[in-house]
């Protein structure tokens, strides 16, 4: 068969789409927003030239070396009504002419599409194309997955990054992102403090060398030397800031008396590193340059691209880097007294980018004016692209609700707004290959999945029951995942047929509760206290429903691994929940059904046990529907290699737009 594939045209306003001509010819039209300038040689006087290949159909084999055709071209402004000249090293090609269709201002609004033998058909762009303008075409039957186009330098700037430092979500992220953006052919390096808190977890810093090169840093009325430690590991540059004020016991915020007081003068100092690393630290033998890519997660990195706007660029330094904050949870913004803006180190006349003031009822007394700087809020300001873990999490936000003060401001800065659900690390995470689980299984052979659950239950002491609904929660015991909930629903969960465990630490006062609850409830209940990586696994294993009634959840993670792992997830319908767990029906598709487990609205204890009740019937009485939900959570794609391909989506846009200057 004659194949043409078109791509890499991006018109101003619209993309290029073409449609299948009649015949034995098709065509394909691939676009993406944000591509770099085509190239000249594939155009004359306002009209592209598109080459053609012929491929076999049988064999998909082709003329040209590739097997595709590749267009590149900047679309001329010349007059359009000389005619198009080819190559000539290309002149004896068949090829056919786009024409430039302009509005009456002269915009580019569409494309001509003009075959050479002069029976000049019109193809239509504005038809059948989705909401964002990109017309849904289906790819062509075996061919190669597309290569990322343009490289970037990419610096990631964290408080944490897993294995070195982890305390929750944000730790994954910063901690297999940036792998997964380098295989994909960037450079990437993450900048993250070098903690030691006098426990096993010094040890992953061991290999991370120093690399000789220190630095005096101005700010907090003085100068502060920081030095720079190093590791290569998976194709990323692990880079760790060293000062005294990381060398403490507790987890790198706080510790059992609470949050450190001197966050906002540990986390300056990594913003001004981040700032400098890729100017002065010769990884692998050269700078990553001024021509990077800052990807900062949450207020602890909220300075840099306050930094970059304020400081940098004023003096022609990283004038063409791009700053993209992450928002990993809105919650913690960074907040502290007006009167610490001084020792930021920054110009007075930017003094209005943190300015935060409090509402009247969350002020202490009658003469606070409530005047604080808000670290989280300049970022928002200032940086070029925002991004949180989440679709779902990006509209809430922006709602009053889920705002917490920065609604307005967010919304202002929708058009730039943008949500990415995080991945999993799907080796860690396999149930075919899980060293901590007790028996292997796959989306091919359930039956392991089973003995997975006995074991669970001869390991906590609960009676052996493989046909008895084993429900399981993983997190942290505070008032976000709903604990409160659970606590207030437990008696009537356990009043039915069901067993019940949870794994999590937090609140005193909810731990005390899982040891009463497991000494009521010895045959049903079991609460562990505390975190343990293998039981976490061996639970997600285990159990046949995993419940999540959080209030708000930028992403959450448990819910992948519990689909991963065929475990149907029961959840509030909120942030990235909301977007990953899809709900049951078990009338669609013919009766087949679809969705991968349940979501309930409101957060109330009715509707969770109501949602609760739909599951373990079905878990009972529908053994084919359980399977299918088993089956489709199982084959979802939550890789962090798909939510890279997003990543670069947005690294394009951001490139396109000017960065922020004051």
């Amino acid at each position: 068969m004659e194949s043409l594939q078109v791509t890499r045209l991006l018109s101003w306003k619209s993309f290029l789409n073409t449609a299948a001509k009649a015949g034995t010819t098709r065509f394909r039209a691939t676009t993406q927003l944000g591509f770099p300038p085509l190239s000249k040689k594939a155009t004359k006087n306002g009209f592209l030239m598109i080459r053609r290949s012929f491929t076999n159909a049988s064999t998909g084999s082709g003329s040209s070396s590739g097997g595709t055709d590749a267009v590149s071209g900047n679309i001329s402004s010349h007059d359009s009504s000389s005619p198009p000249v080819e190559d000539e090293k290309d002149e004896n090609k068949p090829g056919y002419l786009l024409g430039q269709e302009k509005d009456g201002s002269g915009l580019v609004i569409g494309f001509h599409f003009i075959p050479p033998s002069g029976d000049h058909e019109v193809i239509d762009s504005s038809k059948d194309i989705d909401g964002y303008g990109v017309k849904k075409i289906e790819d062509v039957e075996g061919e190669d997955k597309a290569q990322t186009r343009v490289s970037y330098n990419i610096v990631f700037v964290t408080a944490e990054a897993a294995p070195y430092s982890k305390t929750g979500g944000l730790g994954d992220v910063c901690g297999s992102l940036p792998v997964a953006l380098a295989a994909r052919g960037h450079r990437v390096m993450v900048v993250s403090p070098r903690y030691f808190n006098g426990t096993a977890a010094d040890e992953n810093f061991t290999l991370a060398k120093d690399l000789g090169c220190c630095m005096k840093i101005c700010c907090f009325g003085g100068e502060q030397e920081i030095a720079f430690f190093h590791e290569y590991r998976e194709g990323v540059d692990w880079v760790f800031v060293d000062h005294p004020s990381y060398h403490r016991p507790g987890n790198p915020y706080g510790d059992i008396n609470g949050a450190f007081g001197d966050n906002q003068f540990r986390y300056t100092l990594l913003c001004y590193a981040a700032c400098e690393a890729p100017l002065v630290l010769p990884l692998g033998g050269f700078t990553y340059g001024e021509k990077c890519i800052f990807l900062v997660n949450d207020w602890h990195a909220g300075l840099v691209p306050v930094l970059l706007a304020s400081k940098y660029r004023p003096h022609g330094v990283y004038k063409d880097a791009r700053s993209i904050l992450v928002i990993h949870n809105l919650s913690h913004q960074g907040v502290e007294p007006a009167a610490t803006y001084k020792n930021l180190g920054l110009p007075s006349e930017w003094y209005g980018a943190l300015e935060w003031v409090f509402p009247t009822w969350a002020r202490t007394h009658a003469l606070d004016t409530g005047e604080a700087v808000n670290v989280l809020k300049g970022a928002i300001v200032t940086a070029d692209r925002l991004l949180t873990v989440s679709k779902g999490y990006s509209w809430e936000i922006t709602t009053v609700e889920g705002g917490y003060g920065l609604h307005e401001i967010l919304s202002s800065r929708k058009s730039v707004l943008n949500g990415i659900t995080n991945g999993i690390d799907i080796t860690e995470w396999n149930p075919s290959s899980d060293e901590h689980i007790a028996s292997h299984y796959s989306i091919d052979d359930l039956s392991g999945k089973v003995q997975c659950k006995i074991a669970l239950q001869k390991e906590l002491g609960l009676p052996i029951r493989p046909d008895c609904p084993l429900i399981g929660f993983i997190g942290r015991l505070d008032y976000q995942k709903g604990i409160d909930l659970i606590r207030l629903a437990a008696p009537e969960i356990l009043a039915d047929d069901i067993q019940f465990v949870m794994l999590g630490s937090g609140d005193p006062q909810f731990e005390s509760w899982m040891r009463d609850t497991e000494a009521t409830y010895k045959d049903k209940y079991r609460g562990w206290v505390g975190f343990n990586v293998p039981i976490s696994h061996r639970i997600t294993a285990g159990c046949d429903i995993l419940l999540m009634p959080s209030r708000f959840e930028p992403c959450g993670l448990n819910q992948l691994y519990a689909m991963r792992y065929g475990t149907i997830p029961v959840v509030h319908a909120t942030g990235g929940l909301r977007d990953t767990v899809e709900n049951f029906n078990p009338f669609a598709r013919e009766g087949s059904g679809e969705g991968t487990g349940w979501s309930f609205l409101p957060l109330s204890e009715e509707s969770m046990l109501t949602a609760l009740r739909f599951a373990i019937r079905t878990y009972r009485e529908h053994k084919s529907s359980w399977e299918g939900l088993m089956r489709r959570g199982m084959e979802k794609d939550y890789t962090w290699e798909n939510a890279a391909i997003q990543y670069e989506q947005v690294f394009e846009w951001a490139s396109i737009d000017p960065p922020y200057i004051h």
